[in-house]
This record gives structure tokens, C-alpha cells and sequence, in this order.
């Protein structure tokens, strides 16, 4: 029996390569989320480890380091502001490469199923040759017995 060659299967690899890249995209993309993620957890952490500290000082002490702490408290929320930015990009990003993946997922097992079906045609075909070939076969046979026994 011949071997099972699908026209589309040139295409089928394609389609997996892409989805094996748009998946490492995806998974980047995730870790680029976690990191941010976890960025932004520090930074409001340390915010409020200063309140902390500051409120356990003695009074006196206290003002000057409320001084400081307002100084630069714009700057520290603007990080914050710009990290749940950043957050929100990537979230978003993360949601098409999600559709992304799951379009070419679905054109991938299309695809597959397609093939499958072309390979049964192909093997019933190739079943039906063969049994046709025994059949003649089994003709000439019976015949050539027939007309040796005469």
C-alpha cells in the first residue's frame, strides 16, 4: 500500500509552529504580568511599612519623618499609578494572545479532523484496490484451473 500523503499538511505544521509561538508569547507575556504584579505588591508594601514605622514613632520624632514621608509620597504613587498601568496593558495584551491561541487551537484540531477523515477515505480506497486486485487474481486463477483441468 501507498503512503498517506495529505495536500494540507504543509499547512497543519504551520499552524502548530505558530500556536507552539504564540503560546511562548502567551507565557511571557504571564511572567511579564507576575513580575508587574509583584512590583507593584513591593511598592505598596514598603508604603505601608513607612505609615507603620511612622505612626510608632514618638511625636517628636514623628514630624520629621512625615516631612519626608509627603515629599516623597507623590513620587512613590506615581510608580504605583504607572505600575497598574503597565498591569493593565499586560492584561489586556494577555487576553488577546489567549483569543489568539485559542483561534489557531481551533483551526489546529479543524485541521487535524480533516486529516483524519482524508486518511479513512485513503485507507478505504486503497482497501477497495487491494480487494479488487485479490478478486482478479482469484479470476484468473479459477480460470487458468479450469481451462488446465480441460
Amino acid at each position: 500500500m501507498r503512503k498517506f500523503v495529505w495536500r494540507l499538511q504543509r499547512v497543519l505544521d504551520i499552524r502548530k509552529s505558530q500556536e507552539r509561538k504564540a503560546r511562548s508569547e502567551l507565557f511571557t507575556l504571564t511572567q511579564k504580568l507576575a513580575a508587574a504584579r509583584a512590583e507593584l505588591l513591593i511598592q505598596k508594601k514598603i508604603m505601608e511599612n513607612i505609615i507603620k514605622e511612622l505612626a510608632g514613632n514618638n511625636p517628636r520624632n514623628r514630624l520629621a519623618g512625615q516631612e519626608f514621608f509627603m515629599k516623597n509620597c507623590a513620587a512613590n504613587n506615581e510608580k504605583i499609578k504607572k505600575l497598574k498601568e503597565n498591569i493593565h496593558n499586560l492584561e489586556l495584551q494577555q487576553k488577546e494572545k489567549i483569543n489568539e491561541v485559542l483561534q489557531l487551537r481551533k483551526t489546529e484540531e479543524g485541521m487535524e479532523k480533516l486529516r483524519a477523515r482524508a486518511k479513512e477515505e485513503y485507507i478505504k480506497e486503497q482497501e477497495k484496490i487491494e480487494q479488487k486486485e485479490l478478486d482478479e487474481e482469484s479470476g484468473i486463477l479459477f480460470v487458468r484451473n479450469n481451462f488446465q483441468e480441460v
